[in-house]
């Protein structure tokens, strides 16, 4: 390895069009499409799950549209930090910022203990003893081998370039296309839409259930303003294709959700526990479709797992840019071009996280969840803010009608941001989730007065 040097070198610019439509659709697409597609047919209906993702995905479209702006107009490492820094202040910029690392963190620390569980599925001797029992999860060797050298996998790959990244990105989402056109292919020709019934399930209300789900799972867009100094494409292009790769993703979700309800009945749907695969299995009438499903879902935890460490480990770089964190994180590898140090200190709590068990990781993926509600929201008010602004700044991607997106991105954050809170069924845990986010804003507050400190002394 080249020795490394203080002084910051540049971003490698190689990212085209390609492997940028693979790091944010890679990174919208996880385990959930694998795992959790029975339960939003069983809630919703067949046809009330494609309602809720179309009302869903046109709220994250709308969000999308503003970063599309703001992402041209500034294309700089760090995205959000850039944006509200300059429309808000430091301040809020900070908040905004921090609020982001946690969901990106969180969502690494996830994959890490999700990985196993979708190898199970394939190799169910994988386990190998229980180690430890934490927080009523049990904590296996097995697992934790499997998810700890993993994330050492994807620790060495990021550290090794951008470049390399994204021909993983770029591979295996082509196994997850392959796989999801399978499935989709064997709906068309062996499904039968009877098992589609009923279209909208009993109370409708179950629609509200899935929609709520949405975000989250479209969550991920935005590592691709994060790596905008490693994009080698004109402005205007990466806010097209930030767009395009959210109108990717809601139409895959549409696809498998519409697929699986061809493929099982409600009876079926409600049994399975890997519905999408199950789906495949019985189209098909053969366990290798069922096989290929779930190295698809693999792939799906693996370009996520990857866009996250991207996406992460450049917030962290843009924070120390700015001084709100320790300037190490602002170090950049003199031959491979990457911020080593923030990829390493991800890569480090991803291979500790399976050593504590899922229960605690649910409740680190929901918190995480409303920070990047949170962080969306500050991007919304920062795009209607400096069009009040800065009228003039040149901005390559432009979005029409400004007004009626910037707004319409505020209300839907909003609203997004309520179902997270007391009144809603579907609210954040009390204590241990809301204390999550306590702990998070109190680390981040002490961050905030060393800053302040450092400013005052220079």
């Amino acid at each position: 390895m080249a020795e490394l040097s203080e002084e910051p070198a540049t971003f490698a610019k190689v990212l085209k069009s390609r492997e940028v439509i693979a790091l944010g659709f890679g990174a919208m697409i996880g385990w959930s499409w694998v795992l959790m597609t029975g339960v939003w047919l069983t809630n919703a209906g067949t046809l009330g799950t494609l309602i809720a993702f179309a009302v869903g995905g046109f709220a994250v479209a709308l969000i999308g549209l503003t970063y599309s702006e703001l992402a041209s107009a500034m294309p700089k490492a760090g995205g959000e930090h850039v944006y509200t820094q300059r429309a808000l202040g430091h301040r809020w910029s900070f908040a905004c910022t921090w609020a982001l690392l946690f969901s990106y963190v969180n969502v690494c620390l996830f994959e890490a203990v999700a990985l196993p569980s979708a190898v199970e599925y394939l190799f169910p001797d994988i386990r190998m003893g229980t180690l430890w029992t934490f927080v009523g999860s049990d904590v296996d060797l097995g697992f934790v081998l499997v998810g700890s050298s993993a994330a050492a996998l994807v620790t060495w790959v990021n550290v090794l370039g951008i470049r390399t990244a994204a021909i993983l990105q770029s591979i295996v989402t082509v196994l997850i296309v392959i796989s999801g056109v399978l499935l989709i292919s064997g709906a068309a020709l062996f499904g039968d839409f009877e098992n589609a019934k009923p279209l909208i399930a009993t109370p409708a209300t179950g629609i509200l259930s899935v929609l709520i789900m949405v975000p989250a799972l479209l969550v991920g867009f935005d590592v691709i303003p994060q790596s905008a100094e490693e994009i080698d494409l004109p402005p205007n292009r990466i806010g097209k294709l930030l767009v395009i790769s959210v109108g990717c993703a809601v139409a895959w979700y549409v696809l498998i959700a519409f697929a699986v309800g061809l493929g099982l009945n409600a009876e079926q749907q409600v049994s399975t526990t890997m519905a999408t695969a199950d789906a495949a299995q019985s189209l098909w009438q053969h366990p290798w479709a069922g096989a290929l499903l779930v190295l698809g879902g693999i792939g799906g935890i693996m370009t996520s797992w990857n866009a996250f460490v991207v996406g992460g480990s450049r917030v962290l770089y843009a924070l120390a840019k700015s001084n709100h964190v320790p300037d190490v994180f602002a170090r950049l590898h003199p031959k491979y071009k990457t911020p080593y140090v923030g990829i390493a200190a991800i890569g480090v709590l991803s291979m500790i996280a399976p050593l504590f068990g899922k229960t605690i990781l649910v409740w680190l993926i929901n918190s995480g969840s409303f920070a990047t509600t949170v962080a969306f929201l500050f991007v919304a008010i920062s795009f209607l803010v400096l069009r009040r602004t800065e009228p003039d700044m040149p901005r390559p991607f432009k979005v029409s009608h400004p007004r009626l997106v910037g707004y319409g991105a505020v209300i839907l954050s909003l609203g997004l941001l309520s179902a997270f809170l007391p009144w809603s069924t579907s609210s954040l845990q009390w204590p241990e989730e809301w204390l999550t986010i306590v702990v998070w804003s109190c680390l981040g507050l002490l961050l905030l007065a060393r800053y302040e400190f450092l400013k005052t002394r220079s």
